[in-house]
């Protein structure tokens, strides 16, 4: 019962974290407190029918769809996006042949710069049509970057609650980085000494436990945007 009620949050924050919305926006629509919100995406909170009902009409899904998504273990789309901040093309491009060779479907993002990684997650600038897309479920920052360095967008992502929640893979080019340490501090988990392979990115991921997250499909992977040229 208590790994349905985890999965079930899950299921409940996904979404939400998909439709850019803070606990309280959801709360707001759902009529409910933002504690409850939070004790439900928790697991820790027994829900009425009712109270799913409603929380499915904010999340504008059906009750089944999110019945569904969490006996999927936890709701997460199976092909998460990824964003991936990185200046140097030499390393972006070394990063989808890695992606292609391994047959791994997700559409893969590409920001150039500091600037650009955050009108993207902010749908701001020259990204304001994404306002009614979905967040990327993972993020893999370079910390040298034009514009505005990686540690600022860091900080900026941590501070935000629409993405805070966000895995982070810091990309660095030495296991012996010291803003490793800062990074940390701001929340991040884990790092790639680049440049990004699949079995150094499976190794990674699984210690995110986001297995679920990658698929390997008879196709070659998708890529948006600039990514789709270097295919």
């Amino acid at each position: 019962m208590i790994e349905v009620k985890r999965m079930f949050g899950e299921a409940i924050r996904n979404q939400r974290i998909r439709l850019h919305l803070s606990q309280e926006a959801l709360a707001d629509r759902a009529g409910l407190h933002r504690t409850y919100v939070s004790d439900v995406e928790r697991g820790s909170r027994n829900i009425s029918l009712d109270t799913i009902e409603r929380l499915a009409c904010a999340l504008r899904i059906s009750v089944s769809t999110l019945f569904k998504r969490a006996g999927n273990g936890g709701g997460q789309d199976p092909f998460i996006d990824i964003l991936m901040v990185e200046d140097n093309p030499r390393d972006v491009a070394l990063t989808i042949r890695a992606f292609q060779k391994a047959r791994i479907a997700n559409i893969l993002h590409v920001a150039r710069d500091g600037v650009e990684a955050l009108e993207f997650l902010f749908a701001t600038g020259a990204h304001a049509r994404r306002r009614e897309q979905p967040l990327p479920g993972l993020i893999l920052l370079d910390l040298n970057l034009p514009k505005m360095d990686g540690l600022e967008v860091l900080r900026r992502i941590k501070a935000d609650k629409r993405t805070r929640q966000i895995p982070v893979i810091v990309l660095t080019v030495s296991d012996l980085d010291r803003d490793m340490a800062v990074c940390r501090q701001l929340g991040v988990q884990t790092y790639i000494v680049k440049p990004v392979g699949f079995l150094n990115f499976s190794e990674v991921t699984q210690r995110l436990r986001m297995e679920w997250g990658l698929k390997k499909p008879s196709r070659a992977p998708r890529a948006a945007g600039e990514t789709e040229a270097a295919r």
